[in-house]
């Protein structure tokens, strides 16, 4: 199967951002998004989903892109999930990605079925991740700029496992929830998280 490419962003206007986020599905940790508007004439080689690219493939293309994309990063706290629920988290992540640009896209193309509730120009992709080159790039931007948040917590807090696990429900995270207990990252409002608050 062929890999992201172009050939739905050229239906729409320049600048084009793509639209992706990484951090659903953890405990502990931020949801982090990113916007990226790729020069069609200069990107880097190995583009993909950032869930099928190895981990040090992932760094040195997010190093490349920063060299020749447009880039906005948009992070809710583990505060705003639990206040808002992770949906609307994820939507708030996505428009702070694409504030963070410093000027309006022509068209946003975002992963997944919905777009946040903004007055700008988009359109939601199911599976944008594998197939526009745009939303793969912002795929990889989210994934390491959060992996690398939550390796630095890992440092903060140890025993988690947060360095290889990124804050998902591993085994051996659920393991250290039951030994360690929470600290402030982890998500109060998520199953597993709420579980061990009602048995402490």
């Amino acid at each position: 199967m062929a890999g992201p490419c172009f050939k739905i962003e050229k239906n729409f206007p320049e600048p084009l951002a793509g639209v992706d986020e990484a951090g659903c599905a953890p405990l502990a940790g931020p949801v982090v998004a990113a916007a990226v508007v790729l020069d069609r004439a200069k990107f880097p080689r190995g583009i993909d989903d950032s869930k099928a690219i190895p981990a040090k493939a992932r760094e040195a293309i997010y190093l490349k892109l920063h060299k020749v994309a447009r880039i906005g990063v948009g992070i809710a706290s583990v505060e705003e999930i639990d206040q808002l629920n992770i949906y609307w988290a994820r939507m708030l992540a996505m428009s702070r990605a694409v504030d963070a640009l410093g000027f309006d896209p022509a068209m946003v193309l975002v992963d997944g079925n919905r777009c946040p509730r903004w007055e700008r120009p988009s359109q939601a992709i199911v599976g944008g991740d594998a197939k526009c080159r745009s939303i793969a790039a912002a795929s990889i931007i989210a994934k390491v700029t959060r992996d690398r948040i939550m390796e630095e917590h890992a440092r903060e807090h140890p025993g988690y496992g947060w360095e290889t696990n990124k804050g998902y429900p591993t085994p051996e995270h659920v393991r250290a929830l039951d030994r360690l207990g929470l600290t402030p990252l982890h998500r109060r409002s998520f199953g597993p998280v709420r579980q061990l608050m009602l048995a402490l």
